[in-house]
């Protein structure tokens, strides 16, 4: 057993890991430097690293990844050392570490993601003296950008190809010259480099050009370009040979290591059994190369392991391998995946006090371990939180029968039959506009036919609202907490009312247990507080009573409720709620565990054990983001690690991994006839369980497209929902920004109607109980201010507005990818008009909106000035309103009021509050009219909105 403390490291590493974040250690003169924070994404080719990422998870316990960088001119005893170190910082930190080789030029994503855009190793290190960049004459470099890796390669024209992208950095211009094989992915991709680049070598200062292969002289920028070249030639149609590409071994081999040395492991077919926990083994395959360390090896076992793997990689003439090492009990997906069988109860997991054990063993070898420990309340709850808004309406529920749609209404809204299918639409308060969520729920019971019969139709309803809608497949008994959320007081009865559920029990003589509301049923109530409460039947038999939950049961024209003795007042309170829903307005008997009576044990067949543990539920896990590609029923993904938003890419589509749901986001530039497989996506993505977590297959499905992300789609990232008001492929966005160009717009969207089918289904969305107020008065209720309720008013009336005039468009709010880029003035680009101010105001978020179309000739000169001319700043705008007020007749508040009866004629009607008198506008505003327009646009807007002036 491998003893290894922290105190026993080198003190430049003592007392790390301790918290989440990075921290990275240079080797100089074989000793490990700490590198500081601002300098990290900094290497020199010359040197070797060590970089530790620790990670915090849900739970509390904290998780370490360590990598050793090696720099493509440091030495190879460097190399060496390096590796013995990362094998006894992971034995100080608990062992549990997954260790990485990364090689320059050659790194893996992971860890490239912890630098992003990308790392660009200058030349250099410790031993030349080398030790930061001099302030010198700038000198011409040439980037080639392949995959997530950029190298500098030689700035020469034989260099360039049809397949890659490239970076030419010069002085006073950064050229991207795109192959035309390239894909427009790598394009994009690369011009976040072309940022980092600006920002990190020229202050943000520098120009910018874009040049496309085929492109001649004719063209001035393409022109430039290849004059630094010597001028124009044709390029090679295939691109040379080079030298990154790393040998394939034969097959994926297995080798034990014995005092250093490698035996090779026979065997016809590659099991888990085949490792023993007193060995280190190396696992060949080609492309990568794993050392797996039993838990009972030494350290040096360790060590001898990894200085084999070295030796094996310059042995087999593969020096830019990757090398990642795991322990037992901690192996990576990656490893296990290369198993024929790997068994899924040998891998460790976690413990949930794996956070405390680790401060204890750290605090008993002299470290401080403070703040390490999270300390909770007991009385905490741990629910999930909904992310979606509950005062919403449930616009229509629909029942499936064969190919055909049944409306429930009222309360029958929410009583599902677990034989049956069942499509719901749901519209809540987005952030600008109205949001929905169409989903489909299917019953343990409920037959294929009804399945595929409810998710086409659903789909359809999707494609038919322009695939506005999140798109939900849900199973019984894995419903997320939105959908509860959503149904609010939910009732799951077993059978069903289907002809194909009938249909299906009648030909296979399965015993029909349809609930019959005068036999006997027994229902566990559960849930989270009146918003979010069920009530679930389940066999009428006393071993489904559990001591945490109250339970409804009835028969013999007698009602029954049970309460267990670890239910609380709460659990009771909804028990009491779902009762007036179930059996209301009859007489019950109360049963208190422990002292029931006969008649109860009765109803369900005698008395037995039954347990009192509550009924867990799956937690969610870190979310993992997947890109995907899916032809000739093949699914291929790959893992996106630390992702953001900007890895959403608009041509592709992603998957969003979270163990208890899975979401599909589809970009809103992905071919048309990919869109009626994504649901087939999430199913097989499910079904290969790609992360080896033993996904279910009732896993929830979210389908989201780009620009109608839901909150609880959007929680996962820091998110911009700005970004999504630009249309256009990934690289003219990102070009539009980085050229301060104007950004590409997308077009105002339209509010989605409530989906209407045939006759069957009524105009308006049918009315519905809710514990909140889904009303028109709904907006109150949520805390919104009376200037929001009257401009919501004003859209929600069609014959108060003017049809001819479109809609105000909400415009992208442009942010800079790196704090030193200079992002065009928006003020300039697109001033607000006022009707969308005043709605934006209410955020606290200002948005600029796309100059508007000319209103009547009655405008003021300066308004006219604020909405169409896009050379005027801001202020002159409030200099010029300020001075043409003083000079404006004046009238009482009462004539200037939009609600008023006798409204002053020939007045301009955006700017009412300059014609008031100065008491008057005191009164009102509680400011001078001076103070007034020192105010921001949407600030004023808000202000005339509460006092009727807007």
């Amino acid at each position: 057993m491998a003893t290894f403390s922290m105190r026993d490291l080198d003190e430049a590493l003592q007392g790390c890991g301790q918290k989440s974040g990075i921290e990275i250690w240079r080797i100089e003169n074989f000793k490990p430097v700490a590198v500081p924070q601002e300098s990290h994404g900094k290497f020199f080719s010359g040197d070797s690293y060590i970089v530790l990422k620790t990670t915090a998870s849900k739970s509390g316990s904290l998780h370490h990844d360590i990598h050793y960088w090696l720099g493509k001119d440091s030495s190879q005893d460097e190399h060496g050392s390096v590796a013995v170190m990362t094998v006894e910082l992971d034995s100080a930190l608990g062992g549990r570490a997954v260790q990485y080789r990364e090689v320059q030029g050659h790194e893996t994503e992971k860890f490239l993601s912890y630098f992003k855009p990308c790392i660009i190793p200058q030349e250099g290190g410790v031993a030349s003296g080398f030790n930061h960049v001099k302030p010198e004459e700038h000198q011409t470099r040439l980037y080639i950008c392949k995959g997530k890796h950029v190298v500098r390669v030689p700035f020469v024209r034989s260099t360039l190809n049809h397949d890659d992208v490239f970076i030419l950095d010069t002085e006073s211009k950064i050229f991207q010259f795109s192959g035309s094989n390239s894909s427009i992915q790598e394009r994009a991709k690369a011009l976040e480099v072309v940022q980092y680049i600006k920002d990190t070598y020229h202050d943000g200062k520098c120009e910018i050009a874009a040049v496309d292969d085929g492109r001649m002289m004719a063209d001035a920028e393409a022109g430039e370009f290849w004059e630094l070249f010597g001028g124009f030639a044709p390029l090679p149609k295939k691109s040379a040979v080079s030298d990154d590409q790393t040998a394939e071994s034969d097959g994926i081999k297995l080798f034990s290591v014995e005092k250093g040395q490698t035996e090779a492991v026979e065997a016809e077919t590659l099991e888990k059994e085949l490792l023993d926990t007193n060995k280190c083994y190396i696992l060949d395959c080609g492309l990568e190369v794993f050392v797996w360390k039993g838990r009972n090896t030494s350290i040096d076992q360790r060590k001898n392991a990894c200085e084999a793997a070295e030796e094996f990689f310059r042995s087999s003439e593969r020096p830019k391998s990757n090398l990642i090492s795991v322990m037992e009990g901690f192996e990576t997906v990656m490893f296990r995946s290369k198993f024929d069988s790997w068994p899924a109860t040998s891998t460790v997991a976690e413990p949930r006090q794996g956070r405390g054990k680790v401060a204890a063993l750290l605090q008993k070898q002299g470290v401080n371990v403070e703040g390490l420990v999270k300390t909770s309340s007991p009385s905490s709850k741990d629910e999930p939180k909904p992310y979606i808004d509950g005062t919403g309406n449930l616009q229509v529920v629909w029942r499936i029968n064969n190919e055909e749609k049944i409306l429930l209404e009222g309360a029958e809204q929410s009583k599902f039959y677990s034989g049956d299918c069942y499509i719901l639409q749901y519209s809540y308060p987005g952030d600008d506009r109205e949001e929905y969520l169409v989903g489909t729920w299917l019953g343990k019971q409920s037959v294929e036919e009804d399945r595929a019969s409810a998710i086409s139709m659903a789909s359809k309803m999707v494609e038919s609202m322009k695939f506005m809608p999140a798109q939900a497949r849900i199973y019984e008994g894995k419903e997320p907490i939105q959908f509860f959320v959503i149904m609010q007081s939910f009732i799951t009865f077993k059978g069903g009312l289907s002809d194909a559920f009938k249909k299906y029990i009648a030909e296979n003589e399965v015993p029909d247990n349809t609930y019959d509301a005068e036999g006997v049923a027994l229902f566990r109530v559960q849930g989270s507080g009146p918003e979010d409460m069920q009530a679930i039947q389940i066999d009428a038999v006393s071993t489904g009573l559990n001591s945490s939950h109250c339970y409804i049961l009835h028969g013999d024209s007698t009602v029954f409720t049970w309460c267990g003795n670890l239910t609380t007042s709460d659990d009771q309170e909804l028990m009491e709620r779902m009762l007036d829903l179930i059996k209301p307005d009859e007489h019950t008997k109360a049963q208190k565990e422990g002292i029931e009576s006969e008649q109860f044990w009765e109803l369900l067949g005698g008395k037995s054990e039954y347990p009192s543990q509550k009924i867990k539920k799956d937690g969610e896990s870190d979310p993992h983001l997947f890109s995907c590609t899916f032809s000739n029923e093949t699914l291929k993904v790959t893992e996106i690690f630390n992702f953001t938003q900007d890895d959403l890419m608009t041509e592709d589509i992603f998957i969003l991994d979270c163990h208890t749901e899975v979401y599909v986001w589809v970009g809103q530039q992905v071919d048309p006839k990919k869109k009626p497989q994504v649901l087939d996506i999430g199913e097989k993505f499910i079904k290969h369980d790609f992360l080896l977590e033993n996904l279910a297959s009732e896993t929830p499905i979210y389908i989201v497209t780009e620009g109608n992300e839901p909150p609880f789609f959007t929680r996962f990232f820091t998110w911009d929902s700005t970004k999504s008001a630009m249309h256009g492929d990934s690289f003219q966005r990102k070009l539009a920004v980085l050229t301060n160009k104007k950004p590409l717009l997308n077009k105002p969207k339209r509010r989605v109607p409530v989906y209407s089918g045939r006759s069957s289904v009524p105009d308006k969305p049918q009315p519905r109980s809710r514990s909140v107020t889904s009303t028109t008065d709904r907006s109150r209720v949520r805390g919104r201010s009376p200037a929001f309720n009257a401009l919501a008013a004003n859209f929600g009336n069609v014959s108060t507005r003017n049809l001819s005039t479109p809609p105000p468009m909400v415009g992208p709010m442009v942010r800079k990818l790196y704090p030193k880029s200079h992002a065009p003035d928006l003020t300039k680009l697109a001033p607000k008009s006022a009707a969308i101010a005043a709605r934006t105001a209410i955020f606290e978020k200002p948005k600029p909106t796309p100059q508007e179309t000319p209103t009547s000739p009655g405008s003021s000169e300066a308004t006219n000035g604020a909405e169409t001319a896009e050379d005027e700043s801001m202020s002159n705008i409030k200099e010029e309103e300020a001075e043409e007020e003083s000079n404006l007749p004046t009238f009482p508040y009462e004539r200037l009021t939009t609600e008023s009866e006798d409204p002053v004629p020939d007045i301009d009607l955006t700017r009412r509050e300059a014609y008031l008198t100065a008491a008057d506008f005191k009164e009102k505003f509680e400011m001078t009219k001076s103070e007034f327009y020192k105010l921001p646009k949407w600030k004023q807007n808000k202000l005339k909105t509460a006092v009727q002036l807007f």
